[in-house]
Formats: structure tokens, sequence, C-alpha cells
């Protein structure tokens, strides 16, 4: 269809760079006929439709990392053969893994990698949504097909405005606080299909919340009408109410949170029993009862490589399981020191290797897992086990405990081995600790972590704000395996490396203002 190149080749064209991430392209409507051209389009250009990666480059495309800015993954220096290489890709994340004032420094300090590109790339979703909705308002709308048509699409492209705008706002702005909310500054809003000929400020957090409230509102109304989607990668109106419930959480809402984890929970209220999920099968998968909603690929095995100069799930993470905990053996894989991601199946063409020898992870998961698609995201993901934990949570901080500890022991009971103790008596906070662990032991590398530590610390009821420790090696040569220094980079609690900078190209062009910065130092070791 001519429509769809014409706006796919405008939308790369015309976001190809930082200065023009709001700028929109000239739409056509005479290409526009009916419901159907723009569900089309909003397939093709408006999903983040991704495909499993195998380098860090191409991964930086589409968000994946988030998942180097907090507690769950650290370097490391395992390997079972000191001759396979894993690739340089570190050195592209080290502003991001060390928390520096530009993420996209690089670690010789010499200059800067990209440091746009994820946020040209939503704010490009964010412009083909702003297109399409306009384009239905000149749609026909007679027949009753034609009317559910319409609520389809403008319900998915509102829903994924508002996923994209909180996206952007939880990275490049302070985390959510009431009384603050209406000053702080947020990221820019464009909503209007025009040409605007003018450079764009940051508006303010409460207002890019209202604009996802008002979005996932009439989606809610629009997706409830429609009815049901053919597959979990189209949103409908679960995935609204999922997503409201996040929202609400991260608001401090609790109420409403509460409210909307329900109505997930009555409609998914399936869990999917560990112990019955064949060792080296997918925990997570399209067709699991869990998954409600998914979009964008995977690529956890490929940065958790049993190899040099690669990743693994910090100890931190690994030791927060109990031995009875079946996600414990389920979603790692432990060797030595090093722990491997292992939520998605094992991707071996005839693997008979012992799961374990030291090569297991990098023939089952790791290397064949560069070149395959991977089912669900590892980011924009929504399961069933989060409105369990977002509800348990919010129940907590109204006083309502005995909610809060019959849903986080329901949880439990789908993950614990048969006949073990996994009941929750705690109470206080000591209860708001246990469920906000449970919450990193059930998402680990869901990519939800990030934004947690980030909204605890400003949480009215028991803020909590962590410190984070960061090694990075540094190596004889690029093609080397001896290292020559450790370098240990901190996050302090309530650090202003908790929240991103916005980047440098898009502060030079519209001369809107950055966030607070400062100078990341570091201790050295000698190796």
């Amino acid at each position: 269809m001519k429509y769809l190149k014409y706006i796919s080749f405008s939308a790369v064209l015309l976001l190809s760079g930082c200065s023009s991430f709001l700028k929109e392209y000239s739409q056509d409507t005479d290409y526009v006929n009916s419901w159907k051209d723009l569900n089309e389009t909003l397939i093709g250009d408006c999903y983040l439709n991704g495909y499993l990666a195998n380098s860090i480059s191409q991964c930086l495309d589409n968000q994946y990392f988030i998942h180097f800015l907090g507690d769950e993954l650290v370097e490391s220096t395992d390997s079972y053969n000191n001759l396979d290489m894993a690739y340089d890709g570190k050195e592209k994340v080290f502003g991001l893994y060390t928390w520096q004032a530009r993420s996209g420094q690089n670690d010789t300090y010499t200059g800067y990698n990209v440091e746009n590109a994820n946020w040209t790339q939503c704010y490009k979703y964010i412009n083909v949504a702003n297109n399409i909705l306009y384009s239905l308002k000149t749609v026909p709308q007679n027949t009753k097909d034609e009317k559910l048509g319409n609520l389809k699409v403008d319900g998915e492209a509102r829903f994924l405005r508002a996923y994209y705008y909180f996206w952007l706002v939880n990275l490049y702005a302070k985390p959510y606080v009431s009384s603050s909310a209406s000053t702080d500054l947020g990221v820019p809003i464009k909503i209007s299909e025009k040409v605007e000929d003018k450079k764009f400020q940051r508006n303010t957090i409460q207002e890019v919340y209202n604009l996802i409230l008002s979005d996932l509102t009439i989606a809610e109304t629009d997706l409830e009408q429609y009815g049901a989607q053919p597959s979990i990668f189209r949103a409908d109106v679960s995935a609204v109410r999922f997503l409201l419930s996040r929202v609400y959480l991260y608001m401090q809402n609790w109420s409403k949170a509460a409210e909307y984890a329900q109505d997930v929970i009555d409609a998914h209220p399936s869990l999917l029993p560990l112990n019955t999920l064949k060792k080296g099968s997918a925990f997570l998968s399209s067709s699991s009862v869990e998954t409600i909603f998914s979009m964008g690929g995977n690529s956890m095995p490929s940065f958790t490589s049993y190899e040099y100069k690669s990743f693994k799930i910090s100890d931190d993470v690994y030791n927060l399981y109990s031995d009875n905990d079946l996600r414990k053996t389920y979603f790692i894989w432990h060797n030595g020191n090093f722990n491997g991601y292992t939520k998605l199946a094992v991707a071996g063409i005839n693997l008979t290797i012992p799961e374990q020898d030291p090569s297991y992870y990098l023939n089952a998961y790791s290397n064949p897992w560069k070149f395959n698609q991977a089912e669900v995201s590892d980011k924009f993901l929504f399961r069933s086990a989060e409105a369990y934990l977002t509800k348990a949570e919010a129940e907590a901080y109204l006083g309502n405990e005995d909610q809060a500890r019959s849903l986080i022991n329901t949880l439990r009971s789908f993950r614990y081995a048969p006949g073990t103790d996994y009941q929750v008596t705690a109470t206080g906070e000591d209860l708001v600790k246990l469920i906000r662990d449970e919450r990193e032991r059930e998402l680990c590398l869901e990519g939800q972590r990030w934004f947690d530590l980030r909204r605890y610390g400003v949480c009215e009821k028991y803020p909590e704000s962590k410190r984070i420790v960061h090694p990075y090696y540094y190596y004889v040569n690029r093609n080397s395996t001896v290292k020559t220094k450790c370098c240990i980079f901190v996050l302090q609690p309530n650090d202003w490396g908790y929240t991103l900078p916005i980047p440098q190209n898009v502060i030079d062009f519209n001369g809107m203002p950055n966030n607070e910065r400062g100078n990341r130092t570091y201790t050295v070791t000698q190796l």
C-alpha cells in the first residue's frame, strides 16, 4: 500500500536527527480510505516491533539500555574458555552503566557515543500516533464495522502514545511527587499533527501524566466497546487497565492502582505453576497463561553471556531467592561466579551438553538467541503476576495487610517447591519491604527494576533509596582477556544519576534545561 510506505519513509527521514525529534511529516490523507489503512499503519509504524539483536548498538535503538542502570546486571569476567570473546558493546553502554553526567560518555573520556536514539525513537512512534489520530477524523464511520474499527484504532493509538510518554517521563524526568509534579520538568508534549516551526520546551511532569491518563481513559472506553483482540501483540482493554494500574502506582494513588490491578486480575487470574514447567522450556512466552500484552524484542541471553567483557545477573539478585524458590533455578543459570538469564526457552539446536558443563549457557542460550526472534519482550511485557504484585503493594500502603499478604501468598504458591513454607506473615514496613523484594524476584530483567528503584526513593510510605555498585574492567586492548584495572562506580542514595540527562543535541537545538548533573567519581583497583 503506497500510504504505508509513505508514512514509514517520511518518519525515518525526518526523525533521523536529534534536533528534529518532534518534527512532523506532512500527511497526504488521499492515501487514507478507511480505518483499515490506519490499522495497518498502526501495526507497522507505531507498535515497537523488535527482533533479538546480536549487538548492544542495535539493542540501544530499542530501549534495552534500561537494564544496565540498576542493580540487576554487573560486568562479568567469567568465561569457560579464555579464547572466547564477547562483543565489545560494554564500551557503548559505559556512560549508562556508570551513571555519567552524559549517558553517551565513552570509557576513555575522549568523546561521546550516540545518546539520543531512544529519545528519538519514542518520539517517532508518538508522531505516528498523532497522525493516525488526526486521520481518523477523515475516514468513514457509517457502518457498524467502520465504527468499531475506528474505536479499535483510536484506542490502540492512544494507548501507545500514553505508553511512550510514560516511558519517556520516567527516564528523563524526576519520579512523580504530587507536591512538586506541577513544577518539576518532564518531557516535551506534542500531540498535534501539524508542522510547527518552533523550538520545544519541557512540559511539567504533571502535564505529561495528565496526558497519559487522558489518553488511557479514552482508550479504555474505546477498547472495551471494541472487544477482544486477535493476539497478545495488540492492546486490548485489559492492557489499558494494566498500564493504568502501573501509572497510578507510580503516582502513589494507591486506591486507583489497586482498583485497576483488580480489574486485570479478574480478567486474567491465571498464574503458571513453576513445578509443572519442564526445565529448559520458556517461562516467558506468547502462549503463557500469564501473558496479557507484549511488544518488542528480548536480548537478555545475549547480554548475560558466559564470556569476558559481558554481563551477568548480580549476586545480590541471585541471593534474593531461597533454595526452595523455584525461580532461583528456572530464571537463572548459576555456575561458579556466573548467573545467566533463563526466562526464555533453551534455543540450542540438538543440545546434548549437560547443564552443569561450563559451556552449557553459551550453547543453550547466549549464542543461539543472538539470531532468533523472541516471542515476548524483556521490558514491554504485561503479565498477570505483576497485577498481583501491584495490588499487594497498593493494599499494603493502604493498610489492608490481610489482602496484601493473601495476594503475595497466592503468587508464591505458584513459585515455590511443593511442600515448602512460602507463607508471608510480615506486617508494616517489613511487609512492604518483602513485597518490594518479591517484585525484584518475580520481575527480574523485565524492565521494571530501574523504575521501581526511582519511585521507592520518593515513596510517601517507607521511602528507600539504594546504594548500587558497578565494577568496570579495562583490558590490555580490545582483543585481550588480560585485565589491567577495575574502576568501581557507586550510585549513592538519592543520587542525581537516578534521572537520565536530556540528550545533549536536544538541549543544544531547543535550548531546554537539562536535569541536574555532577561529576561521577570512581575508585581504581590495579590488577
